[in-house]
């Protein structure tokens, strides 16, 4: 068995002295894509700051093999500087990890033509729609290849044709770079959708309920939403997740 890049190992989080994470044990492998899904305030993003070393647990351990350099997060809002361009908040991370500014300007181009906004590169925040603006997160965030890319619902604030087509951008993005990919999200069949295992929270404290395999080339084949097997899939992570929810408010 391959040696994950981060875990989780019986990992607590507590939040005001009341518990809002675990314990939970997680283990995220090289190259696997692994979504997480519960519902609101059970701990999913807590959960992926933990794996980023971005927070450290009340109680057990977290495991990292990947440095912070190697480790990139795309948060909800595409957190952008609003006075820079899209080139220029690409560039940003490199410059500060020590980055010569023409070498970081041409890995900036080169990540935002990837996402398919080279002609964008002038344009500020404010001028990028909702799916541009996100599409420029996931090129900061791919500029110098990460071995661990967390996503932490992305999506949410988009309308649903765009969501879509980023999911099949993030895919094939990822099938380019092969880092780990841990994707944290609400919706069952996104999580099916973009991933090879996806795990199931309780409510909060947020403690593993079942997790699943999904079978299926990654990426997504054209028509795979409509495959009974994708169908079967979505309804039983769906399933899990109710009766998890049954269970913890029984």
């Amino acid at each position: 068995m391959t040696a994950p890049l981060a875990g989780l190992e019986a990992a607590e989080v507590d939040y005001r002295g009341r518990p809002a994470l675990g314990p939970i044990d997680l283990a995220i492998e090289p190259g696997r894509a692994v979504a997480i899904v519960g519902p609101s305030g059970c701990g999913k993003s807590t959960a992926l700051r933990l794996l980023a070393g971005l927070e450290a647990p009340a109680r057990g351990r977290v495991a990292r093999t990947v440095a912070r350099g190697e480790t990139a997060l795309v948060f909800q809002a595409p957190t952008l500087a609003p006075w820079a361009s899209a080139l220029a908040n690409v560039a940003l991370p490199l410059e500060l990890a020590g980055t010569p500014r023409v070498q970081a300007r041409e890995q900036a181009a080169a990540a935002l033509a990837r996402v398919g906004l080279a002609a964008a590169e002038r344009l500020r925040p404010a001028q990028l729609s909702g799916g541009m603006a996100m599409r420029v997160s996931l090129a900061r965030a791919l500029a110098a290849p990460p071995r661990l890319l967390l996503l932490d619902e992305p999506f949410a604030a988009l309308d649903e044709i765009t969501r879509r087509r980023l999911a099949d951008d993030v895919l094939a993005l990822w099938a380019e770079v092969r880092p780990a990919l841990v994707f944290v999200t609400h919706n069952v069949e996104e999580a099916v959708y973009m991933a090879e295992r996806v795990v199931v929270l309780t409510p909060g404290p947020g403690r593993i309920a079942a997790s699943f395999d999904i079978q299926g080339p990654l990426p997504r084949p054209a028509g795979y939403r409509s495959t009974p097997a994708f169908r079967d899939t979505a309804e039983r992570v769906s399933a899990a997740l109710e009766a998890a929810a049954g269970a913890v408010a029984a």
